[in-house]
Parts: structure tokens; sequence; C-alpha cells
């Protein structure tokens, strides 16, 4: 990694249970090894005792798969916070929106954001979007990402690697920098 590990911070996003019933989100999930790539992420940042922030959503809809209430609001085996490993929850898309995230890092001197987790195309996106608009330097990793295929108005059904690959092309080099686990790892 290039950026200074103190102000650097790993930033996992909604890896949480309800994510695994795939036909709910569209179907036909991309990139089976997210997860696996996420805990390689994870397990680096705790062998080498560097500040990780964990975000969950918790909906307010009570029809939805991810509230705290319910299985899907669970966080994926694995993927628990530890002590000193900061757990925040929010509502909506954004991880800034409704937390004290932007406080967190600030008050700890963190510039820097190495971020992964679900949806590709929604909290991804929208977390990354406003980190970089809040002057956050950020590394996405984007073999620690998955989304679902999404079918626009008129019922085109686009897949989810195609809405993977276009979302990660919409914000590198414009809100973060796009890198895989292993070049990120380097």
């Amino acid at each position: 990694m290039n950026n200074n590990a103190k102000n650097t911070a790993l930033l996992m996003l909604d890896w949480q249970q309800g994510f695994t019933q795939h036909e709910h989100w569209g179907g036909n999930r991309n990139n089976p090894f997210a997860e696996e790539n996420a805990l390689t992420l994870l397990d680096h940042w705790r062998n080498h005792k560097n500040p990780i922030f964990m975000c969950a959503h918790n909906s307010l809809d009570p029809d939805s798969l991810l509230r705290s209430d319910k299985q899907g609001g669970k966080l994926l085996p694995g993927f628990e916070p530890r002590e000193n490993e900061t757990f925040l929850i929010k509502r909506v898309n954004s991880c800034f929106i409704g937390t004290d995230l932007e406080h967190l890092l600030r008050r700890t001197n963190i510039t820097n954001l190495v971020v992964c987790g679900l949806t590709t195309n929604h909290c991804v996106s929208t977390t990354v979007r406003m980190a970089g608009n809040l002057g956050f330097t950020v590394d996405l990793v984007g073999d620690a990402c998955a989304t679902f295929d999404r079918t626009n108005a008129e019922g085109v059904i686009y897949p989810a690697q195609t809405v993977h690959d276009i979302s990660l092309a919409n914000i590198h080099d414009e809100f973060c920098t796009v890198k895989n686990t292993a070049e990120l790892l380097s």
C-alpha cells in the first residue's frame, strides 16, 4: 500500500446476510469471490492493527431484508467487528449520512480510505462519491465488491457484471482509484 497506514482506514460496507438472497436483489450476482477478497483485506488490516470502520444498513422499511431485527440485517460470518473497530449503522445509501463517520475519520486524522462492500452501484458508489467530495483519498477495491442484475424502466435487464464494471468506470479517477485486492496489498 502506498498510503501511510496510520492515516488510512479500511471501510467495509453492508456485508450483511440479507444480500445472500440474490433473487430478492435482482439475481445473477457477480463476483462470487467478493467476500473472500474482503476478508483478505480485513485480515490484513487486523494483522497490522490499522483502523477499521464497518457500516451496516438498517432499513426503516418494515419489509426490508436489511433490518437489524431480522436475520438479513446481521453481518455475514467473519465480518463481525472486534474491539477497537468502529461499527456504524446507516439508514440510507451513504455511510456519511446520519452517522458520525466523517467526524470520526477527521478526529483520528484519517485522510485515506480503502473501501469494499455491497452493492457496487448503490451504497458503495454513493459512499465513495461522498468521500471523494469530502476530500478523502479513496482506493476502491473492485474485486471486493459485487452487485446484481438491474432492470431499467423499459424492462431491459442489465447483467450484474456489466452494472459492476460501469459503476466502477463511472467513479474511477473522479472520486477514487479502483484497484484489486492483490494490487492494493502489494
